[in-house]
């Protein structure tokens, strides 16, 4: 790191720490745009998932053995360090999962099925990645209770107004649903100004964190919400792991989602006591390496420095705005409104006049340039605003000016070689 009144990043140091960028697409250095589906693994993560097969690997809470004892301290600690990143109240509250998609199903499952019944709605966002409407969706279908969607503005983004419609036509709802930033187009939202609105009407709070928490801070007492899901290969850990936070008087309330070992206290055949929390939710072996992976991200994150991490970003996006906005043929989707782009996660949604974004996507590879292209798993909300697909240029604390000029300069010959 430099040294300064603003801490900045020496961005090719930093870049050093992340072999998976030390490579070559069609003979070009990679230059990695798709951080909002995964993000590059630091060699601390690495080096800390092999310290977990590369050693005594054993299994956490089950044996009086060393490699066990220090197994489960591993896996304990990491725990500890997602409480402490999410600003939750105690380790209880912290349930390790295989990702956000499994958190938000363990909630609609579990916590909906207890709590939500026939006469009851559910308001989900039409903001939401499928992850956060179709386990909804299941409930409903499953239970006999109405899903309310809550409306986007014509330019995406969601209101407070349209929350307090979505809540006037559903005088029952028990659950608001809602992302923090969206996954295909920037945009994020106020939760605690959610969270106040749906208390108010005695709806709880699940919001999917997962492209919030790798951009700033988040605090998950301060902005009130009752659940929130995180996956951890988007925070720089692994894949196949992540955690829900959930108030422990709401968990407290909710049955296990799944059974089996660890699960439980006591088994007879017909029947079974069921184990504290956070254990009642985490059946079988877990993803130990994959959970002291994430923890081993969250220092990596906390040694980098969160802000410092984010006002670079905040930079890369407003000049890579900026350089797109010169492009012609190229419209930005998403946030406008300052107000808007100002809060954005770092997420550039775009379409190429008369280009389909998959055939965009394929001179960008050809040029080194990785993005996304598609619905990003958010069709309602790309078909409310009349379209089908588009290309997303996701940036991370990783990237260069200079991987925004090759981004700019893949367009631009996408657009040459096909309009």
């Amino acid at each position: 790191m430099k040294a300064g009144a603003a801490r900045t990043f020496d961005v090719e140091a930093l870049r050093a720490q992340f072999p998976g960028l030390q490579t070559t697409v069609h003979g070009r250095p990679l230059a990695y745009l798709d951080s909002a589906s995964t993000a590059q693994k630091p060699a601390a993560v690495l080096e800390a998932i092999e310290g977990v097969y590369g050693g005594a690997c054993a299994n956490v809470h089950r044996g009086v053995h060393t490699p066990s004892a220090r197994a489960t301290a591993a896996f304990e600690h990491a725990r500890e360090r997602v409480r402490a990143f999410l600003g939750a109240a105690a380790r209880e509250e912290i349930i390790f999962t295989h990702g956000a998609t499994s958190a938000l199903n363990l909630v609609a499952s579990a916590y909906g099925g207890a709590h939500v019944g026939p006469e009851d709605q559910v308001i989900v966002s039409e903001m939401e990645h499928h992850s956060n409407l179709v386990p909804w969706q299941l409930l409903c279908a499953r239970v006999g209770a109405q899903l309310v969607p809550w409306r986007v503005e014509d330019d995406g983004r969601l209101e407070l107004a349209g929350l307090e419609l979505a809540l006037a036509r559903a005088p029952r709802a028990r659950v608001v649903a809602v992302t923090h930033a969206s996954n295909s187009l920037g945009f994020t939202n106020d939760i605690a100004a959610i969270c106040r609105v749906a208390h108010g009407a005695g709806a709880v709070v699940v919001v999917d964190g997962a492209q919030a928490v790798a951009h700033g801070p988040v605090d998950v007492q301060a902005l009130g919400c009752d659940f929130y899901a995180l996956s951890g290969h988007k925070l720089y850990g692994p894949t196949g792991v992540g955690a829900l936070y959930g108030r422990r008087a709401l968990l407290e309330a909710t049955p296990p989602w799944q059974g089996g070992g660890e699960m439980i206290l006591d088994v007879e055949l017909e029947r079974a006591t069921y184990n504290a929390l956070p254990y009642k939710f985490e059946a079988g072996t877990p993803n130990i390496a994959g959970a002291i992976g994430l923890g081993a991200a969250i220092d990596w994150i906390e040694r980098t420095g969160l802000a410092a991490l984010a006002a670079h970003e905040r930079g890369l996006l407003a000049r890579a705005r900026a350089r797109l906005a010169e492009l012609e043929g190229v419209r930005l989707v998403g946030p406008q409104r300052a107000v808007d782009v100002d809060a954005s996660a770092p997420i550039l949604s775009l379409v190429l006049e008369g280009v389909h974004p998959h055939d965009v996507g394929t001179v960008l590879d050809h040029e080194g340039v990785a993005v996304r292209t598609g619905h990003h798993c958010t069709q309602p909300l790309l078909r409310r605003l009349g379209l089908s697909a588009t290309v997303r240029a996701s940036l991370a604390v990783y990237n260069t000016d200079d991987e925004l000029e090759r981004l700019a300069r893949g367009l631009a010959r996408a657009r040459e070689m096909f309009t």
